[in-house]
């Protein structure tokens, strides 16, 4: 029973840190919008998969996680950024400009 109860805790262990990892993803886009006073970034992902493939459709809006400067992107600016998306909130943890 201990043993059973052993793997049952290991395997729910590597569960949890594996959907951690799941859940942030890296991307590049164009910021189409920045708001500093309500915390988001509207970004406009680059399509990936086709030759010459354009960025399309919608902006996605961001909020953005405490510590990253608003002041270092504009719109028009092309950036890679990782988001984490915990509860159906999609975060940016790391912001680049390409």
């Amino acid at each position: 029973m201990n043993y059973a109860k052993a793997i049952f805790a290991g395997a729910a262990f590597v569960l949890l840190t594996c959907s951690g990892a799941i859940a942030q993803q890296s991307m590049t886009g164009t910021i189409s919008k920045v708001d500093e006073a309500a915390g988001k970034i509207a970004i406009q992902q680059a399509q990936g998969g086709t030759v010459g493939g354009s960025s399309g459709g919608t902006a996605e809006e961001f909020k953005v996680q405490d510590g990253l400067v608003f002041n270092a992107v504009k719109p028009g600016d092309k950036v890679t950024f990782t988001v984490t998306d915990s509860g159906g909130v999609k975060t940016i943890t790391k912001l680049e400009k390409q």
